[in-house]
């Protein structure tokens, strides 16, 4: 994919399967809802979840977005790279509200399905309350993988 097609592909999508390494050494596997902050994915969780331990020992995580019903139709975007934890409330507000705003209708907002987000300040107080137990996590990627099998024509 060509960076638009990136940009274009990351600001559609919603789900972001994020694998981190377990105590164990073995994958640890989650889906997050995300959001993107200063051009780079973030989301946010709680403070005590595996997958924040998991970084705080080794940040290393590899995440990935990922469409298609059809072979034909795949496409995706791996990224491997280093979690940089946030602890700051305002950080950690604002990644909360750019997941919050790609995703309103799926926290029961329906004010903005099919429309542009724009937060009200009860809102964006319910979204920073939402955000008092949890870290923010920014992927800084190190490298990237992209995939479009609508760009192959039928020719595998």
């Amino acid at each position: 994919m060509t960076d638009a097609e990136v940009e274009q592909f990351l600001g559609e999508a919603r789900d972001l399967h994020v694998a981190t390494i377990g105590p164990d050494g073995a994958p640890h596997m989650v889906t997050m809802w995300y959001g993107i902050v200063d051009g780079k994915i973030a989301f946010w969780t709680y403070g005590k979840s595996q997958k924040v331990r998991n970084l705080e020992r080794d940040p290393r995580l590899t995440v990935l977005v990922a469409d298609g019903d059809q072979y034909s139709e795949l496409r995706g975007i791996q990224i491997q790279g280093r979690a940089r934890i946030l602890h700051d409330p305002d950080d950690v507000g604002a990644i909360g509200e750019a997941v919050y705003s790609r995703n309103a209708p799926r926290f029961g907002d329906v004010r903005f399905e099919g429309r542009d987000f724009e937060f009200d300040d009860d809102t964006r107080a319910a979204v920073r309350a939402m955000g008092a137990k949890r870290v923010g996590i920014v992927v800084e990627p190190d490298h990237v993988v992209t995939w479009d099998h609508r760009k192959l024509g039928g020719i595998y």
